[in-house]
């Protein structure tokens, strides 16, 4: 008998594992090898965002392309089977499986998700493993089974001509969706967050039904509906026309078109007709199948005129897209398409590493802390005499504009962006669109450096500037572009648009419709590595990221800075309504950026600013707008947050504090830090934990004060208050302390100990490894190899540098 125990895991697959699926009948395209579930979260830190190591299982075992029924976990022989078991539970469920497998190649425990474990002698086979996926995750009739089994469009390439495969979400999302159908629900809901690619699972669910034979003897018809031009040109042009070609077609003003067989339309155009609305040109059961997109707006609402488009269809399946379900007085998406069938989360998003983690900034400026008081005789900047009277955040830029506060934002937000990264892509929402202007000149006034480079360094993007700044925007949405960085806009850049390189989201307006908030801060959630982009920062001037903080849906900030003083609490009012896009339609009922607005809550510690209303509401009748300059505005001091425990609680402290308790959790002592940090291989491990707590190298050298510390010092100083040493102090006493070891090599070799020291005492201890040995000054003694035999051989060279780390912070 053969003795297996040598071999490796992946010739226990090749040699074992394989074979016994081959023996139960798999094909060699039914097993996906090295199945990549998720990309792993992205780590940031202030130069560089990387992704963690991503769930990748051994196997997946597919019943046809693209359908999984279950996974195995492999490993090597001298492992016991059994030791699988956790990493095998774990992809099952996240692929949402009903089996997993782990095997060795000798033993095989079959692992039911919720039920028994049983060792079994074999795999089973494909038609035997798909009748127990049928029966485990309920499927029934003949219709749901051809409807999971038909074919996904592979026709959607990437830049490098691959196929854009659905992620594991995604294609979780359109099983779902399918079988719903295939049990006659009439209306279906399905919530993903922005950027986790609602358009793709609308793509492969119409794919699937047209494969399937749903509507017998044709394909069936389908209408894809939104409220505004981007949100239907983008899915139609990017992804239905590449998949489907001239099936596809956009029904505009009013005409209908009966010679296709996908329809992409405005609610505005349906509503559109000489004598009789279009969509009423169509009999009541003419579409198999409505998409609705971004149905948390105008047609969840029941009064709204366009929810007659969708009532007039009831004989159609109509499914619900929204990364933002709101439920309201008189909006409630809930109500009228269900509960969803399947929710993938911003907080989903960033665990998994689709979508960009965040930070968030809280500013408070002074006047919006206390409220603004003109002193007596104050006149506007039309030279008319204010009226008395306490204004606040909800008067301001409504009724009355203190030119100070906008200018004052615009210094800090220069001031951040020189901090960070000048050419950092970033939205700025005003109130309206006059806000938007003046903070564009701001802005601009501010950078009039970058600006002489980069004329349209800064625009203002609104409704009001026409086809002019949809091509800005056009321009700004382009990974490639440089230019505009800033853009500074209202409402218009709030929903609908693809902006993957957006690192900044900054909300200088009151807000106080959930859904309004998550379309804003859901232009960031993109990645976008290509452009440097792995996270982005949420600057928040209005409270908003309190009044809708829903950790459960969005998951916690990577950090959170905010003045440690609250704004009043105060009900949003809008003045301005935006517009759709396309001039030859209606405009469309923005009534629904009304809903969920209430009270925004007091600050415990700070009261609400007393406004007086009648003169507010006085002022706005006479219809002029206040402006007052010469006020003195200013933003109160910064603090840090960091999460409790419980994954929501946010507890004030300072970055020191924060790394404090990150470390003082990981149960190490100062000893046990500096002995980890001393060799390369555990100093590798040490700074892969230190990362897994959201401590990085840069962050601590940029923050605590110290850049002439090597990093573990620092981690000693924050949670010990130990005093910090400096590498050159460390590198001199191993010099004057340890002569007898660098005297006991031969002088070639001392000279590379020696250059590790400089090296050291210039960058820190990750020069102090073989892999540093390849550039210079070490190139010029030689190459790596050639520098090895002056110590002995590799392994004494891997000796000495442990070694002279070990002597390095053996001082304290």
């Amino acid at each position: 008998m053969r003795d297996w125990g040598g071999i490796r895991e992946d010739e226990t697959c090749q040699r074992l594992v394989l074979p016994k699926l081959e023996q139960a009948g798999w094909q060699d395209e039914q097993i996906r090898k090295q199945y990549a579930i998720t990309k792993g979260k992205i780590i940031a830190s202030a130069r560089r965002h990387r992704h963690a190591r991503a769930l990748v299982a051994d196997y997946v075992l597919e019943y046809r392309d693209e359908l999984p029924i279950a996974v195995v976990e492999a490993k090597r022989t001298r492992i016991k089977a059994e030791d699988g078991y956790a990493q095998a539970t774990r992809y099952a469920e996240k692929l949402g499986l009903p089996v997993a497998y782990a095997t060795n190649g000798h033993r095989i425990w079959e692992i039911v998700i919720g039920g028994p474990i049983t060792e079994v002698a074999e795999f089973p086979s494909p038609e035997g493993l798909w009748q127990r996926f049928c029966r485990d995750t309920g499927v029934k009739n003949d219709l749901e089974k051809r409807l999971l089994t038909a074919a996904y469009n592979s026709t959607l390439r990437d830049s490098d001509n691959i196929r854009l495969r659905p992620r594991y979400y995604q294609r979780i999302a359109v099983d779902r969706a399918l079988q719903a159908i295939a049990r006659d629900n009439r209306k279906i809901l399905l919530v993903l967050a922005t950027g986790a690619g609602k358009t793709m699972v609308a793509l492969q669910l119409v794919a699937k039904l047209r494969q399937s034979n749903w509507t017998p003897g044709r394909m069936p018809r389908v209408l894809y509906l939104a409220d505004r031009n981007m949100l239907v040109d983008q899915p139609k042009d990017d992804y239905f026309i590449p998949a489907f070609g001239d099936v596809v077609h956009k029904l505009t003003r009013g005409r209908d078109q009966r010679s296709r067989e996908i329809y992409f339309a405005l609610y505005q155009s349906m509503e559109q007709g000489n004598e009789q609305a279009l969509f009423e040109m169509y009999e009541r059961d003419y579409f198999d199948l409505i998409i609705v997109d971004e149905c948390h707006r105008g047609s969840a609402r029941s009064a709204s005129q366009w929810r007659r488009i969708l009532e007039h269809f009831d004989g159609a399946i109509q499914i619900g897209l929204t990364a933002t379900p709101i439920n309201s007085n008189d909006a409630v998406t809930f109500d009228y398409f269900g509960n969803p069938v399947y929710e993938y989360s911003l907080r989903d998003g960033i665990e998994d590493g689709f979508l960009a983690p965040y930070r968030v900034r809280r500013v408070s400026l002074n006047v919006d802390v206390t409220g603004y008081e003109p002193e007596p005789g104050k006149l506007d900047t039309d030279g008319d005499p204010v009226p008395s009277g306490i204004y606040g955040p909800r008067q301001y830029e409504r009724v009355l504009a203190i030119l100070d506060r906008t200018s004052e934002v615009a210094r800090y937000l220069t001031d951040y962006l020189r901090e960070t990264d000048r050419m950092g892509k970033t939205i700025v929402f005003c109130e309206n669109n006059d806000h938007a202007w003046r903070m564009t000149v701001a802005l601009r006034n501010r950078n009039l450096d970058m600006v002489e480079r980069y004329h349209n360094y800064v625009c203002r993007i609104t409704d009001a500037d026409g086809d002019p700044g949809l091509a800005l925007l056009d321009e700004f949405r382009k990974v490639s572009t440089d230019e505009p960085v800033i853009a500074v806009t209202s409402q218009l850049l709030s929903t609908g648009i693809d902006l993957p390189s957006v690192k900044n989201i900054v909300i200088f307006r009151r807000i106080a419709s959930t859904p309004l908030f998550k379309q804003m801060i859901g232009r960031g959630t993109r990645l976008c590595l290509e452009a440097g982009k792995g996270s982005f920062d949420i600057i928040d001037l209005t409270y908003a990221t309190r009044i809708f903080n829903d950790p459960s849906f969005d998951g916690p900030p990577l950090r959170l800075v905010e003045d440690a003083v609250d704004l009043d609490g105060a009900v949003v009012e809008r003045d301005e309504v935006i517009p759709d896009e396309d001039e030859e339609v209606a405009e469309p009922d923005h009534a629904y950026e009304q809903q969920d607005e209430g009270k925004i809550p007091d600050s415990p510690d700070h009261p609400a600013v007393p406004i007086d209303e009648d003169l507010a509401d006085q002022i706005q009748a006479n219809g002029k707008r206040i402006y007052v300059a010469d006020v003195e505005v200013f933003v109160w001091n910064e603090a840090f947050y960091q999460l409790e425990p419980d994954g929501q609680t946010l507890r004030l402290v300072e970055y020191r504090e924060f790394v404090r308790d990150q470390i003082l959790s990981m149960r190490l002592s100062p000893n046990d830090l500096r002995t980890q940090w001393a060799t390369t291989k555990s100093r590798t491990a040490l700074l892969e934990e230190l990362r897994a707590q959201a401590i990085e190298p840069e962050d601590l050298l940029a923050r605590l004060g110290h850049p002439e510390a090597d990093p573990i010092d620092l981690v000693i100083y924050a949670a010990w208050e130990l005093p910090v040493v400096s590498r050159a102090e460390r590198a001199l006493r191993v010099r004057r302390e340890q002569r007898e070891f660098l005297e006991s090599f031969g002088p070639t070799a001392r000279k590379v100990l020696d250059a590790l020291l400089e090296k050291f005492t210039e960058h820190g201890a990750q020069e102090l490894s073989a892999s540093a040995l390849r550039v210079a000054p070490f190139s010029q003694i030689g190459n790596l190899r050639k520098i090895s035999t002056m110590f002995g051989g590799k392994v004494e060279l891997h000796d000495a540098i442990d070694h002279l780390g070990q002597y390095l912070f053996d001082v304290s």
